[in-house]
């Protein structure tokens, strides 16, 4: 199973649509989704700190930020 990272902030409307967004694609279930806020980490604040969510791949890659995609979890589009 993969997985993937989701960084967003506590409270965060946007973050709360990405993910129920998220977990209603039809392949969701094949992902390990972990959640984590953006300024636990100050690579992550400067790195995305304006961009939440963030989705990040196993390789610390984006996926999608702002609005979720659900082509990135399509075979072939890195999901």
């Amino acid at each position: 199973m993969r997985q993937l990272l989701l960084l967003g902030r506590p409270d965060c409307h946007l973050c709360e649509v990405f993910e129920a967004a998220l977990l209603a694609h039809p392949d969701a279930g094949q992902y390990r989704i972990e959640h984590a806020c953006v300024d636990d980490r100050g690579e992550w604040r400067m790195r995305y700190g304006r961009r939440i969510p963030v989705l990040l791949d196993e390789a610390g890659e984006v996926l999608g930020e702002g609005v979720f995609d659900p082509a990135v979890l399509t075979p072939g589009n890195g999901g």
